[in-house]
C-alpha cells in the first residue's frame, strides 16, 4: 500500500493506493488514537463513506470509495489555505508511518502452534 499526494484540483488530497474498507476503518482507529483528532461527522453510504474530523484548527476528510480507494483532503476544498493543505500533508506522513509499521510488524510475526 502506498500513498500520493496530489494537488492538480487547488488543495491536497492524500491517496492511499489500495486501500480497502478494512483499511478505511484501520485508518479511522489510527485518526481517533490522536488527541488532535474529533470525528465530527459520519456520513455512510452504500458505494462511499465520508467522514469528517478535526485535526487541531483544521477541518479534514477521510474518504472511502468502493472504486476509487481512501483519501484524506481539506474539507474546504476550493478554499483550502496552505495550512489546511498542509495539514493534510502531517496526517499523511503519520497515516504512512503507521500502517507502514503496522505491516511490518505483522509480516515478522510468527505463527503459533
Amino acid at each position: 500500500m502506498s500513498l500520493t499526494l496530489h494537488t492538480s484540483l487547488g488543495f491536497t488530497e492524500a491517496v492511499i493506493d489500495g486501500g480497502s474498507l478494512k483499511c478505511f476503518y484501520q485508518i479511522a482507529g489510527i485518526l481517533s488514537e490522536d488527541p488532535r483528532v474529533t470525528i465530527t461527522h459520519k456520513q455512510d453510504d452504500v458505494y462511499e463513506i465520508n467522514w469528517s474530523f478535526d485535526y487541531g484548527k483544521h477541518q479534514l476528510n477521510l474518504h472511502y470509495n468502493i472504486y476509487d480507494g481512501i483519501s484524506v483532503f481539506p474539507a474546504k476544498t476550493t478554499e483550502a489555505g496552505r495550512k489546511d493543505n498542509s495539514a493534510v500533508e502531517e496526517v499523511a506522513k503519520k497515516l504512512e508511518d503507521r500502517l507502514t509499521k503496522n505491516k511490518q510488524s505483522s509480516s515478522f510475526a510468527q505463527p503459533t502452534s
